[in-house]
């Protein structure tokens, strides 16, 4: 009996619709809620004379302790938190928001403060885009206690529609951060953060996360922002990175750029239309 092509071409679509009728979030959530493979190495029964062979003298390791510490504490003070002895820029202030001087960025130089501004919120809303079937929201709240230092969240909302299946499907995705800002020039500003991520709906889980945060400020109220932050949910990835030029008006900015996460093995890029405001 001779198959008719036309036969294979309706068998192969019917394969095609079942392979791809799962979506990029269904994905994602079973990704990170597939349990981590635990590889058990079995480790060798170490003898007596191994064991002496592999002793370490009292003295040398108290010495190498010391080095270690001194070399940790050094790379943290100086490359994390700077030198503010030797630094000029580390003595900055903090501006109660973008070109209020219509010059000066998030710092100023000392010389020119009369005020020190120690608390501000920056609050930003975002729609992300990538097509009718696949968009969201990105809110973001910046609570600058300190001088230097401020809490930061992400909060991300995922919709995705399944024509096949007639359904919406949701993801959140959270970043809860500790920010601190490394270099403060008045055009120029880089700093570090670190926190926890947290996926929720039908994931719950959450995980460690650290990442770098930028922002370059032009002379005609424009200035381009970058962000980049790394973890690990589940042994899976979950990072996020964004790109975005900003307008400033007073106390509020427009916002265009682009957003890529990676929720497990997918990858969703966006293009994002946003707005925010500091207070």
């Amino acid at each position: 009996m001779r198959i008719k092509p036309q036969f294979i071409a309706i068998l192969v679509f019917l394969c095609s619709v079942q392979l791809f009728s799962q979506n990029k979030l269904d994905s994602s959530k079973k990704d990170l809620n597939s349990s981590s493979a635990s590889s058990s190495g079995s480790g060798s029964t170490s003898n007596s004379s191994s064991k002496e062979s592999s002793e370490v003298d009292d003295e040398e390791l108290g010495f190498f302790a010391k080095v270690f510490f001194d070399v940790t504490f050094g790379v943290f003070k100086y490359g994390l938190i700077g030198d503010y002895k030797n630094e000029d820029h580390l003595h900055s202030s903090l501006t109660p928001y973008p070109y209020y001087n219509f010059e000066s960025g998030n710092y100023r130089n000392v010389e020119d403060s009369i005020v020190d501004y120690r608390l501000r919120f920056d609050v930003s809303a975002k729609f992300v885009y990538n097509d009718n079937n696949l968009f969201g929201s990105h809110l973001k709240g910046k609570v600058r206690v300190f001088q230097y230092c401020s809490i930061q969240t992400d909060y991300h909302q995922l919709f995705e529609f399944n024509k096949l299946k007639n359904t919406t499907d949701r993801l959140a995705l959270f970043y809860f951060n500790v920010a601190y800002d490394r270099i403060r020039f008045e055009k120029f500003n880089l700093g570090w953060t670190m926190g926890v991520s947290y996926v929720g709906n039908e994931v719950r889980k959450g995980g460690f996360s650290y990442g770098l945060s930028t922002e370059y400020f032009m002379s005609n109220h424009i200035s381009f922002a970058a962000a980049i932050k790394w973890s690990q949910v589940n042994s899976q990835p979950v990072n996020a990175f964004e790109l975005e030029s900003r307008y400033h008006k007073k106390r509020g900015f427009f916002s265009i750029g682009y957003e890529r996460l990676k929720i497990g093995t997918p990858s969703y890029n966006f293009v994002t239309l946003g707005t925010g405001i500091y207070f």
